[in-house]
């Protein structure tokens, strides 16, 4: 699920290329805080990557709802 989730993700991930060879800028709509800035395309979708599930660790870890993408919902489930 978490894997779908990324993926699903990183299909609405929004990249422009930044005026005067300043590089790529990318970002996922919705999820606040999740960008990336890199000087090639391939080397920003790593590090939107990258950012996307450190995000995703960091929220659950903290007890944050992490909105649901595509139908897909990350949820943090107590085990009795």
């Amino acid at each position: 699920m978490l894997t779908a989730y990324i993926e699903a993700a990183l299909r609405r991930a929004h990249y422009e290329l930044l005026p005067e060879n300043e590089g790529i800028f990318g970002s996922i709509e919705g999820l606040q805080g999740v960008w990336a800035h890199s000087e090639t395309l391939e080397t920003c979708r790593e590090e939107l990557r990258e950012v996307l599930e450190e995000w995703i660790v960091l929220g659950l870890k903290m007890g944050h709802a992490i909105p649901p993408i595509d139908g897909i919902a990350l949820e943090v489930q107590e085990v009795a």
